[in-house]
């Protein structure tokens, strides 16, 4: 069987990506509309009609205007949306089939399913199954940090970064931004891990294309109860036991870091997260580190629509 898709917004980073993945898969017919007619939004509405998938790779307010492009009584187009519009919205599900037992299920069934964010995807993987575990209180006021490749800020950070015939001193090294507190993954990062704060979120950009870390410490002694690192690996091996993608790392990782080092490119042009717990009695620092352009993006994504289409949900993504 062929499966029409319609990458709405193909010339960004996520569509780009995406358009990659899915050129090679022979049960894939890509629709094109013609340079031309780009902008004419009765072709787009026709092409979002005829398509079985499509994926909105788009600003926030783009992506709601596609989806209203949606004939009445159409049930049969499928929408995964990469942009942030709706993913806290109560008629979208989720994208992160690892989330919980019923998770991948309710994509399976969805006509509509968001695409997590990339911070938030990290995020969402470390605290999500503690939280549900109570062995994190959902009131506790958590602090995170990540970082990652310049790819994640689209086209005009890409630029930014590769266009120079060379970079001013002050690219050079990894830089803070979002220093308003107010990151826009912050409300699914909340909102799907049930906690009752936002957590205090500082991401960081540095000099390399893509890959990505995500990392959550904890005070042991902030905690109603104090937990081990082992306990917390405990639950984690439980959570993502079978998963294809989710690997979780040894509870002695210092076999599997790089002379001491945890570098963010480790998992890159695949759709692995892998997740690391780092501590001793006092302090914990979580991890978690995958792709941005892959587990972070398209090819969450992909793994996505392989679902809701009823597919190996493998097909065409390395893990």
């Amino acid at each position: 069987m062929t499966y029409k898709v319609f990458i709405d917004g193909r010339h960004g980073t996520t569509g780009l990506k995406i358009d990659e993945r899915l050129a090679a898969r022979e049960e894939i017919e890509i629709l094109s509309i013609p340079e031309d007619q780009r902008k004419d939004p009765a072709v787009k509405a026709r092409y979002i009609n005829e398509a079985d998938v499509v994926f909105l790779c788009l600003p926030d307010a783009a992506s709601r205007e596609s989806v209203a492009l949606l004939e009445a009584g159409n049930t049969r187009t499928r929408f995964l949306d990469a942009s942030t519009a709706h993913r806290t919205h109560p008629d979208w599900v989720y994208g992160l089939p690892e989330l919980n037992a019923g998770q991948r299920e309710r994509i399976r069934h969805s006509q509509r399913v968001a695409v997590p964010g990339c911070h938030a995807s990290g995020f969402i993987m470390l605290v999500a199954p503690l939280v549900a575990r109570g062995l994190i209180p959902a009131e506790l006021a958590l602090t995170t940090y990540s970082i990652t490749g310049y790819s994640g800020g689209g086209k005009e950070m890409i630029a930014s970064y590769e266009e120079p015939a060379s970079l001013p001193q002050s690219m050079l090294s990894p830089r803070f931004y979002a220093l308003g507190l107010s990151h826009k993954h912050l409300p699914e990062m909340q909102h799907i891990t049930g906690l009752a704060h936002k957590p205090l979120f500082t991401p960081i950009v540095g000099n390399f294309a893509q890959g990505m870390v995500v990392a959550v410490p904890l005070q042991v002694g902030s905690l109603p109860r104090a937990v081990t690192p082992a306990e917390l690996h405990a639950a984690y091996a439980e959570h993502y036991s079978g998963e294809h993608f989710v690997k979780l790392m040894p509870a002695d990782p210092t076999s599997v870091l790089d002379a001491g080092f945890l570098p963010a490119t480790t998992c890159n042009d695949t759709n692995r997260a892998e997740i690391f717990v780092f501590g001793h009695a006092e302090q914990i620092l979580l991890a978690a580190r995958f792709d941005n352009l892959g587990k972070g993006a398209s090819g969450a994504a992909i793994q996505c629509m392989n679902i809701m289409l009823g597919l190996d949900e493998a097909r065409g993504l390395a893990a």
